[in-house]
């Protein structure tokens, strides 16, 4: 029923600070975020340190990209501090879903940043899940995800694949 939690959870940000962009919830969370240059390959990633909650994000990426990076941290920060106080929580590969947490954070992600009801009617009137992405400035794999959770949840969506599982591992800037 985890999946239900990560619904949930994301809903109610949603709902508590009246936005799904992740950048104005990071910040109404009190989450600090710097832009770091030299990242390298990292496109993202989420710290606790000093008693501060940190996302980490590499400025080279663009938009659409890095509200995606950030909503999946704001992911871990919600279902995984813990793990980042403790100094367990290591991201070597950004939205690696053959990790749990990694998947967690893409679902949470894939909550925040796309309403069900604006994604099923573009299904409705038609859309194919590419041009459906695209209206929702999403990456498709981040849409493949929401369709999947949300089927998990009771709806009856049509999924044509599976979500690449290293979809922002191997994206390039």
């Amino acid at each position: 029923m985890k999946y239900y939690e990560i619904y949930k959870q994301a809903k109610n940000l949603i709902q508590k600070y009246g936005t799904n962009d992740p950048v104005r919830l990071a910040k109404d969370m009190g989450i600090l975020v710097y832009d770091v240059q030299d990242l390298k390959n990292l496109l993202g990633m989420y710290t606790c340190r000093w008693k501060h909650r940190i996302i980490l994000v590499n400025p080279n990426i663009n938009r659409m990209l890095y509200k995606m990076v950030l909503a999946h941290e704001i992911g871990h920060d919600q279902r995984h501090r813990h793990l980042a106080a403790a100094g367990g929580l290591k991201e070597f590969e950004l939205f690696n879903m053959t990790n749990i947490t990694e998947y967690e954070a893409n679902a949470s992600a894939s909550h925040i940043l796309i309403d069900e009801q604006e994604m099923v009617e573009l299904f409705q009137d038609g859309y194919d899940i590419a041009a459906a992405a695209s209206m929702l400035n999403v990456n498709i794999h981040l849409l493949l995800i929401k369709i999947q959770e949300m089927n998990k949840l009771g709806m009856d969506l049509k999924l044509p694949y599976s979500p690449d599982a290293g979809f922002l591992g191997t994206t390039k800037y």
